[in-house]
Protein backbone atom coordinates (compact mmCIF):
# COMPACT_ATOMS: atom_id res chain seq x y z
CA UNK A 1 0.00 0.00 0.00
CA UNK A 2 2.41 2.55 1.12
CA UNK A 3 5.90 3.48 2.90
CA UNK A 4 5.13 5.06 5.69
CA UNK A 5 6.69 7.82 7.89
CA UNK A 6 8.59 6.41 10.63
CA UNK A 7 7.25 8.63 14.44
CA UNK A 8 10.96 10.05 16.48
CA UNK A 9 11.56 9.64 19.96
CA UNK A 10 9.90 12.19 21.78
CA UNK A 11 6.13 11.61 19.56
CA UNK A 12 3.95 10.38 22.27
CA UNK A 13 2.46 7.34 20.59
CA UNK A 14 5.61 5.56 20.98
CA UNK A 15 5.16 5.60 24.50
CA UNK A 16 1.86 4.04 24.02
CA UNK A 17 0.87 0.30 24.79
CA UNK A 18 -0.86 -1.02 21.84
CA UNK A 19 -4.44 -2.30 21.57
CA UNK A 20 -4.56 -5.68 20.60
CA UNK A 21 -6.33 -5.93 17.59
CA UNK A 22 -9.54 -7.74 18.06
CA UNK A 23 -10.97 -7.95 14.24
CA UNK A 24 -9.36 -8.45 11.10
CA UNK A 25 -10.73 -6.20 8.57
CA UNK A 26 -9.78 -3.81 5.66
CA UNK A 27 -7.99 -1.32 7.90
CA UNK A 28 -5.89 -3.96 9.42
CA UNK A 29 -4.92 -5.84 6.31
CA UNK A 30 -3.58 -2.05 5.44
CA UNK A 31 -1.86 -1.70 8.22
CA UNK A 32 -0.58 -4.85 7.89
CA UNK A 33 0.42 -4.12 4.11
CA UNK A 34 2.10 -0.21 5.14
CA UNK A 35 3.92 -2.01 7.71
CA UNK A 36 5.38 -4.74 5.18
CA UNK A 37 6.12 -1.68 2.46
CA UNK A 38 7.84 0.23 5.13
CA UNK A 39 10.20 -2.60 6.55
CA UNK A 40 11.49 -3.29 3.03
CA UNK A 41 13.37 -0.23 2.46
CA UNK A 42 17.09 -1.14 3.04
CA UNK A 43 18.98 -1.42 6.34
CA UNK A 44 15.64 -1.78 8.07
CA UNK A 45 15.47 -5.14 10.60
CA UNK A 46 11.82 -4.53 12.41
CA UNK A 47 8.74 -1.75 12.38
CA UNK A 48 6.13 -1.71 14.69
CA UNK A 49 2.98 -0.37 13.96
CA UNK A 50 3.28 2.38 17.44
CA UNK A 51 6.35 3.38 14.55
CA UNK A 52 3.95 4.77 11.85
CA UNK A 53 1.85 6.08 14.67
CA UNK A 54 -1.16 3.73 15.24
CA UNK A 55 -1.32 1.90 18.36
CA UNK A 56 -2.27 -1.47 17.34
CA UNK A 57 -0.13 -4.54 18.26
CA UNK A 58 1.37 -5.59 15.06
CA UNK A 59 4.79 -5.31 13.89
CA UNK A 60 6.41 -6.57 10.51
CA UNK A 61 10.25 -7.88 9.86
CA UNK A 62 12.92 -8.15 7.38
CA UNK A 63 15.63 -10.60 8.68
CA UNK A 64 18.14 -11.72 6.02
CA UNK A 65 15.61 -10.81 3.63
CA UNK A 66 13.06 -12.78 5.04
CA UNK A 67 9.87 -10.74 5.58
CA UNK A 68 6.80 -11.01 7.33
CA UNK A 69 4.37 -9.27 10.25
CA UNK A 70 2.77 -10.89 13.21
CA UNK A 71 -0.62 -9.57 15.06
CA UNK A 72 -0.88 -9.50 18.49
CA UNK A 73 2.79 -10.48 19.22
CA UNK A 74 3.56 -11.56 22.71
CA UNK A 75 7.19 -12.16 23.75
CA UNK A 76 6.54 -15.54 24.70
CA UNK A 77 10.23 -17.17 26.38
CA UNK A 78 13.80 -15.60 25.99
CA UNK A 79 16.61 -18.25 26.98
CA UNK A 80 20.33 -17.17 27.59
CA UNK A 81 21.70 -14.29 30.00
CA UNK A 82 21.14 -11.21 28.45
CA UNK A 83 24.51 -9.83 26.21
CA UNK A 84 25.33 -6.43 25.16
CA UNK A 85 24.33 -6.16 21.50
CA UNK A 86 25.06 -3.24 19.30
CA UNK A 87 21.33 -1.97 18.56
CA UNK A 88 19.52 1.38 17.18
CA UNK A 89 16.19 1.86 16.06
CA UNK A 90 14.40 4.03 12.74
CA UNK A 91 12.54 5.99 15.65
CA UNK A 92 16.24 7.32 17.07
CA UNK A 93 17.74 7.91 14.30
CA UNK A 94 21.84 8.07 13.86
CA UNK A 95 22.46 6.19 17.49
CA UNK A 96 23.78 3.15 18.13
CA UNK A 97 24.53 1.73 21.84
CA UNK A 98 24.38 -1.53 23.31
CA UNK A 99 21.54 -3.02 24.86
CA UNK A 100 21.04 -5.55 26.78
CA UNK A 101 19.19 -8.75 24.93
CA UNK A 102 18.81 -11.98 25.50
CA UNK A 103 20.44 -14.42 22.11
CA UNK A 104 17.35 -16.36 21.13
CA UNK A 105 13.33 -15.66 22.01
CA UNK A 106 10.05 -16.52 20.97
CA UNK A 107 6.88 -14.52 19.79
CA UNK A 108 3.23 -16.02 19.14
CA UNK A 109 0.97 -14.28 17.45
CA UNK A 110 -1.53 -14.58 14.68
CA UNK A 111 -1.66 -13.53 11.05
CA UNK A 112 -4.34 -12.12 8.81
CA UNK A 113 -6.60 -15.25 8.75
CA UNK A 114 -6.38 -15.94 11.94
CA UNK A 115 -3.88 -18.06 12.07
CA UNK A 116 -1.21 -19.08 14.78
CA UNK A 117 2.60 -17.59 13.86
CA UNK A 118 5.46 -18.68 15.83
CA UNK A 119 8.36 -17.27 15.59
CA UNK A 120 11.57 -18.24 17.22
CA UNK A 121 15.69 -17.99 16.89
CA UNK A 122 18.72 -16.37 17.46
CA UNK A 123 21.03 -13.58 16.64
CA UNK A 124 19.56 -10.76 14.40
CA UNK A 125 15.88 -11.64 15.23
CA UNK A 126 15.76 -12.58 18.87
CA UNK A 127 17.23 -9.17 18.89
CA UNK A 128 14.36 -7.82 16.88
CA UNK A 129 11.28 -9.86 18.50
CA UNK A 130 12.66 -8.09 21.74
CA UNK A 131 13.32 -4.83 20.22
CA UNK A 132 9.33 -4.74 18.45
CA UNK A 133 7.77 -6.07 21.56
CA UNK A 134 9.17 -3.35 23.17
CA UNK A 135 7.81 -1.13 20.54
CA UNK A 136 4.57 -2.31 21.17
CA UNK A 137 4.86 -2.37 25.17
CA UNK A 138 5.89 1.50 24.82
CA UNK A 139 9.64 1.51 24.98
CA UNK A 140 11.80 2.37 23.03
CA UNK A 141 15.25 0.80 22.88
CA UNK A 142 16.84 3.82 25.19
CA UNK A 143 14.67 2.97 28.05
CA UNK A 144 16.65 -0.61 28.52
CA UNK A 145 20.37 1.72 28.86
CA UNK A 146 21.43 2.18 31.81
CA UNK A 147 24.35 4.50 34.25
CA UNK A 148 26.75 6.40 32.13
CA UNK A 149 25.60 4.76 28.02
CA UNK A 150 21.82 6.06 28.97
CA UNK A 151 23.50 9.81 29.70
CA UNK A 152 25.27 9.87 26.60
CA UNK A 153 22.65 8.17 24.77
CA UNK A 154 20.02 11.21 26.28
CA UNK A 155 22.41 13.77 25.23
CA UNK A 156 23.09 12.57 21.47
CA UNK A 157 19.11 12.70 20.82
CA UNK A 158 19.03 16.17 22.82
CA UNK A 159 21.97 16.95 20.54
CA UNK A 160 20.61 15.49 17.42
CA UNK A 161 18.93 17.37 14.11
CA UNK A 162 15.87 15.51 14.57
CA UNK A 163 14.88 16.03 17.77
Amino acid sequence: MAVREIRLYGDPVLRQVCAPIENIDDGVRALIADLIDTVQLPGRAGVAANQIGVALRAFSYNIDGDIGYVINPVLTEVRGEKQPTGEGCLSVPGLWHDTLRHPWARVEGIDLDGEPVVLEGDGLLAQALQHETDHLDGMVYLGRLEGETRKLAMREVRESDWF
